[in-house]
């Protein structure tokens, strides 16, 4: 993996991981459950992930099924 696509997952990732965390303190703290929107902004970016690592190609394949 090129270290540009790398440093992209990576930044990928951290993004994830925080959002992750504050819908987690909310469910804990608040017993909140997070918005819709905000699920599926967190979700865009898996699949924007996923694209990154996958290729773009290769993830159509996959919703095709």
């Amino acid at each position: 993996m090129s270290q540009s696509k790398r440093e992209q997952v990576v930044s990928h990732l951290r993004y994830i991981r925080q959002e992750l965390r504050e819908m987690h303190q909310g469910v804990m703290e608040d017993g909140l459950l997070p918005e819709a929107g905000e699920v599926r902004g967190v979700m865009a970016q898996m699949e924007a992930l996923l694209e990154l690592l996958e290729g773009k190609g290769a993830r159509k394949k996959d919703s095709d099924g």
